[in-house]
């Protein structure tokens, strides 16, 4: 029962991370879509994020690469719903499979 209490835990508190950093990523978006798209670069790495976002959230359950992605999720503003069920899901198996191995 208490590695189930902890797969629970570490899940959930990592569910509810990968949330902030969506929302600062949303943040982000707001305070500096002006300067975004007014340059080429910045439109093209905004449709390029936005049309290979969820194929690179399933790099999101590393850990030193997972976090970043999260943000560029929220700042390309991929939908929440398939962000959370992508990243969220990924995040529960790595623990499963840290717990059981």
């Amino acid at each position: 029962m208490p590695i189930a209490n902890a797969l629970l835990s570490a899940s959930i508190g990592n569910i509810l991370a990968i949330i902030v950093n969506y929302y600062l990523g949303v943040f982000l978006y707001e305070k500096t879509k002006a300067k975004l798209f007014r340059s080429k670069i910045g439109k093209r790495s905004y449709s390029f994020g936005h049309k290979y976002g969820y194929f690179a959230l399933l790099l999101s359950w590393l850990p030193i690469v997972g976090d970043p992605l999260t943000l560029v999720a929220g700042l390309v503003r991929l939908k929440f719903v398939w962000f959370v069920i992508i990243a969220g899901s990924l995040r529960v198996l790595r623990y499963y499979f840290l717990t059981f191995l």
